[in-house]
Order: structure tokens, then sequence, then C-alpha cells
């Protein structure tokens, strides 16, 4: 099942293909051994505070989210190998395309509209 997620303040689409990975297989495969994230699709792991790039071909834009989707911290441009800090106050990520979080205009603060996170 994938579902849309917008951007509240702007309006803006973050995504019109998101799934969502909430148990341990698609946590831990998450976007490990993928060629690319398309455009228009996402991740959101749940719970996930913090994540890493390792096995993978290509940098990606990541969303810490709170329990009630509004972004804690925002990583533009993750690279390969790459490990965030562990996020306090973060319940979900969102793993998006390589540009994404500058495309919408997505800051800290904002309020993502998604299916709940839980």
């Amino acid at each position: 099942m994938t579902f849309a997620i917008t951007n509240a303040r702007t309006g803006a689409v973050l995504a019109e293909r998101a799934r969502r990975a909430d148990n341990f297989f698609t946590r831990f495969r998450g976007l490990m051994w993928t060629k690319a994230l398309p455009e228009g699709e996402a991740l959101l792991i749940v719970p996930c505070n913090s994540v890493h790039c390792f096995n993978m071909r290509y940098t990606i834009d990541v969303l810490f989210l709170s329990r009630d989707g509004v972004v804690v911290k925002a990583i533009p441009g993750m690279k390969p190998g790459s490990v965030s800090p562990i996020v306090k106050g973060a319940r979900a990520t969102l793993e998006l395309p390589e540009g994404t979080i500058a495309r919408t205009g997505t800051q800290e603060g904002d309020r993502l509209e998604l299916p709940a996170i839980g």
C-alpha cells in the first residue's frame, strides 16, 4: 500500500507513492541494495530515530519526524556509507530522493500530512 505525503505549511507534495517499513524485515532492509529512489517515492520507517546508508549507491534526503508528523531534524544529501545521529524526539524517519527537501521548502518545525505514525 502506498500513500501521499504533503507539507501542511507549504502544500508541497513530498511523495506521491510513499511506503511504510514497520516490521523487522522491512525496517532492516530499508533502501539497502536498491539502485535508486525515484522521484515521487519515499520510505517511512517506524519506529526509527537514526538511519545509515550502508549498502546504498545513491544520496538521499532524510526527515526525522515526531509522533505527530512534525519535522524535528532534516538531513539533505545523506551520502552512501554515512550514519545519522540519534535524533531525540524522532519517532520515524522519511527517506526521500535527493533534493526533495530543497524542492519542497520543507524545514524543521513543519508538520507533514501522512497516515498516523503511531
